[in-house]
């Protein structure tokens, strides 16, 4: 179902100078396709085209943007299987969980196309003293011109929809970078992009290695840049980013509580998912589990038999629910944090075993907090226990960590509910639920080292617009 080769976009067209970028099948590791490559004079064609698109992108009515829109989520929809198979190849993602990142990316072009029609604004009365009387105040939100969009592997379709959709929405123009690994969800979203009748340059995507990407950080025609990725580059680019807006969706180390009372035959089965969906690839993956002492037991049996059970291997396989992670080196990285957490006194209660990017579903308990598998973000299959006695010290052992995106709180008891809420220092927090749940329109981001700013859909248009005021003063 994949075709040999794919063309990059500029200016809304398709070109296809070379096949130099190979994407690779990662269950077997065979080059699956070839990609054309962007070098640095491509780029700046596609951000003087962007520039110079953007005075008729932002006069592209809202009735028109919301009509794209629609056009892309009627063409997935169409396609679904092919941006299926394709995300399953490419990202190694387990085919019943590509299909749902389909039916995600729907719901993100639906969204979008219900928002760019209700970007609206403010009557605001000025007469607050004698001085302003007569004075009358409006605001709209007005495009904030090119955007630049750097979107990372693990999501390629669904991640990248989430800047292009509100960038469209806005009425912006726009340059996507995805990831080199898994470049063609994107590409797929600009052949049905380029289907439409979008002012010419208002997108390109372009596929480049990270180190030929500057201009995607630097450019001063770039007005925002949105990257979603690791923290160490994503802080990077906002250092060198200069005087341009910037979005960051970073990473995290997302811990669950399972408070007293919680219904294990509820929680278990929901934190193998939050765990262990898409080979734990995912910034709000559960990676720290914490065990009210009265259920420990009882739950850690429950959770490494439910975690054995799970069915690891080749991800087209409709069964698999465990796929490769992205690469052998970073099977490898995750290994060794493994080992290391073990000599460290840490003992695992299942997997820990790796064969080339395959690694097993892994259960720990007793990690050190000096671990790197415990302070920082594992990004894979893995999973650590602990227990606590006292609700208020959980939380205080959530937010041991320089990361905060979500949060999972399982309880019964409406207070503590609430005092997570109070006290959790995390984007969001989540009750009776894992932190690795999302739905596409809700805010979605985090502080500390996970992030500046919100994504989902509403919240994106507006970093991607700017409050215009105007002042009237009766005669």
């Amino acid at each position: 179902m994949l075709r040999p080769q794919y063309p990059f976009y500029v200016a809304n067209a398709p070109e296809q100078p070379n096949g130099d970028l190979e994407v690779t099948d990662k269950f077997t590791g065979e080059v699956a396709a070839r990609v054309a490559l962007a070098d640095a004079a491509t780029i700046d064609r596609a951000i003087a085209a962007a520039d110079a698109a953007q005075k008729a992108m932002r006069d592209f009515a809202p009735h028109r943007r919301k009509a794209v829109l629609e056009h892309c989520a009627r063409r997935f929809r169409e396609r679904a299987e092919e941006l299926a198979y394709a995300l399953c190849v490419e990202a190694g993602k387990p085919i019943r969980d590509s299909r749902g990142e389909v039916a995600r990316l729907v719901d993100t072009f639906t969204i979008a196309a219900e928002e760019s029609v209700r970007i609206g604004g403010e009557v605001l009365n000025l007469e607050i003293s004698a001085r302003a009387a007569g004075y009358r105040g409006m605001t709209r939100r007005v495009p904030i011109g090119p955007c630049s969009l750097i979107s990372p592997f693990n999501f390629p379709l669904n991640l990248a929809a989430h800047k292009v959709a509100p960038a469209i929405a806005a009425g912006c123009t726009w340059v996507l970078k995805p990831a080199s690994r898994t470049p063609l969800g994107a590409l797929l979203i600009g052949e049905v992009l380029a289907e439409t009748d979008l002012p010419r340059g208002a997108f390109s995507i372009l596929p480049v290695h990270r180190d030929g990407a500057d201009l995607f950080t630097t450019d001063p025609r770039f007005k925002l840049l949105s990257f979603t990725g690791s923290p160490a580059v994503g802080w990077d680019l906002k250092a060198r980013a200069g005087k341009k807006k910037v979005v960051l969706e970073l990473g995290g180390n997302a811990a669950c509580v399972l408070d007293e009372g919680t219904d294990l035959a509820v929680a278990v089965p929901r934190v193998v998912t939050g765990a262990f969906f898409q080979s734990g690839q995912s910034c709000i993956s559960v990676q720290r589990v914490l065990v009210h002492a009265s259920l420990y037991g009882r739950f850690e049996e429950a959770f490494v038999a439910a975690v054995r059970a799970l069915k690891v291997g080749d991800p087209k396989d409709e069964a698999t629910v465990v796929g490769p992670m992205i690469s052998d080196g970073e099977a490898r990285r995750l290994h060794g944090w493994i080992a290391e957490a073990e000599a460290a006194g840490a003992r695992i209660l299942c997997g820990g075993g790796r064969k080339g990017a395959l690694l097993e579903p892994t259960v720990l308990t007793g990690v050190p907090r000096t671990c790197q598998l415990y302070a920082e973000e594992a990004f894979g299959p893995v999973a650590l226990l602990g227990s606590f006695t006292d609700f208020d010290a959980a939380l205080a052992e959530v937010n041991d960590s320089r990361f905060g995106l979500q949060a999972g709180v399982f309880t019964r008891d409406l207070g503590r509910a609430m005092r997570a809420w109070d006290e959790l220092e995390v984007g969001g927090v989540l009750i009776d639920e894992v932190p690795s749940f999302r739905v596409d329109h809700m805010p979605y981001g985090g502080v500390k080292d996970s992030g500046l700013g919100r994504e989902g859909v509403r919240w994106a248009i507006e970093d991607m617009t700017e409050p215009r005021l105007l002042v009237l003063r009766r005669s």
